[in-house]
């Protein structure tokens, strides 16, 4: 198995990995150097006391009666080294000279003459051969071993490991909460609804960059209501030359010319209508908001097309009263089921609660439905699945494109899906009920 270090992606990881990293680097830095100048500071401590001690030691043994020696051994003793009343343990030269010897010839080398032997085994120790004035052997049996750590110290060093990763966290989480806010307002930006401003609090990059995003956002709603009252503008004007020239046509002699130019105007007329249609669907937000019983509503607008004969039929019941924009909400529940009136003859309505408190209105068909490639498209202005220009089957390509701006603008959601066995289904989504 090959393993291969990658970069994280995140910035949180990113800055964590940086944060902890360099800490513990320096943190292990600060605990080799303490850790090394404490041996320093230890070993020094113990050579010192090992030549005062070694030196009164062999004093006392030298003028202690020889059969009171072995009975002051214990006191003598010490854990790094001891003494013997014999020859000691054979062994072998020893070739190198360790800092222990090096200290105890300074304190006895001049008074008593002394060997040295290597002795082998799991632990490694060494033994110093001398005898007393009275010619009785002595063996100071040294054992060199390191300073033992003290048994708190790992519990310090995980409580100092827990407090980076802590302090890492909290400096990540303060660093990154600023762009998750910007990151989440940018996706949740749009023109059409109510402008939601960053707080420009904070530090001064933090708020820096909060004010740029809004006015930004300022900056796109200005352009585009600036776009959309051109749009408005144009349209509207043109409707007064369109109705002279109607005026004008009624005036002329029946023909096959007249009845072309006669539907050419309809067909102009209608795509200034929905111009204008267009226009006002973006600032659908500005209606009032009042209270409707949903399912009063639908049944009033379905029993609307069953009067004109049109095969419109409602099921579900919702009991919900809702907070919305009745007359944007009726032209895109009017504007749907006209599409499906339009491609299949006939439209099926069906609202229900959904498990998250949400409202859902599905407007099916059994028509020819739409190419899954085209479902994402069909949504934008102007753009039509049929290439024809004849407004009975191609339109305008703005029907639907209003009814997903007004959709936006009650604060809902408009998804297009083929249904099984064939039609299409569009599902409007509106927010939970209050």
């Amino acid at each position: 198995m090959n393993f291969s270090l990658r970069w994280p992606r995140t910035l949180a990881s990113r800055l964590s990995m940086i944060f902890l990293v360099g800490l513990i680097l320096a943190q292990a830095l600060s605990f080799g150097v303490q850790y090394y100048e404490r041996y320093e500071s230890a070993k020094n401590t113990m050579l010192g006391n090992l030549e005062t001690d070694v030196s009164t030691s062999i004093a006392i043994l030298d003028r202690l009666p020889a059969n009171e020696r072995a009975s002051w051994l214990q006191q003598l003793n010490r854990p790094n080294y001891g003494y013997l009343l014999d020859e000691g343990t054979a062994g072998m030269p020893m070739t190198d000279s360790p800092m222990a010897m090096s200290s105890i010839k300074e304190a006895i080398g001049k008074d008593y003459p002394m060997t040295y032997t290597d002795i082998p085994g799991a632990r490694k120790h060494f033994q110093v051969h001398l005898k007393l004035a009275d010619g009785s052997p002595v063996t100071i049996d040294v054992r060199p071993a390191m300073a033992p750590l003290s048994p708190w110290l790992p519990a310090v060093l995980l409580g100092q490991l827990a407090l980076l990763i802590l302090c890492t966290w909290l400096a990540v989480r303060i660093a990154i909460r600023p762009l998750t806010r910007l990151a989440q307002a940018v996706e949740t930006l749009d023109p059409n609804a109510r402008p939601v401003h960053l707080d420009e609090k904070g530090p001064t990059e933090v708020a820096h960059a909060a004010k740029a995003f809004n006015a930004m956002q300022a900056r796109i709603a200005a352009y585009l209501k600036e776009r959309m009252q051109l749009l408005a503008a144009i349209s509207h004007d043109l409707q007064t030359p369109i109705t002279r020239m109607k005026l004008r046509a009624e005036f002329m002699d029946d023909s096959s010319e007249k009845d072309k130019l006669w539907s050419d105007l309809g067909e102009i007329e209608h795509l200034v209508r929905e111009g204008v249609a267009y226009a006002r669907s973006v600032h659908g937000a500005t209606e009032e908001v009042c209270r409707t019983h949903l399912d009063s509503f639908l049944d009033s607008l379905v029993f609307d097309y069953q009067d004109m004969g049109k095969d419109v039929s409602l099921e579900g019941k919702t009991d919900a009263v809702i907070d919305t924009r009745p007359h944007a909400l009726r032209r895109v529940v009017v504007n749907l089921t006209d599409n499906a009136l339009k491609f299949a003859g006939a439209a099926q309505l069906e609202v229900a609660s959904q498990a998250d408190g949400s409202l859902s209105i599905k407007v099916m068909d059994r028509g020819p439905g739409i190419a899954e490639e085209e479902l994402a498209h069909v949504l934008e202005p102007f753009y039509r699945v049929e290439n024809s220009r004849n407004r009975s089957t191609g339109g305008t390509g703005l029907g639907l494109a209003i009814a997903q701006q007004l959709a936006l603008a009650l604060g809902g959601s408009l998804t297009l899906s083929n249904r099984e066995g064939g039609g299409l289904c569009a599902h409007l989504k509106l927010p939970a009920a209050k």
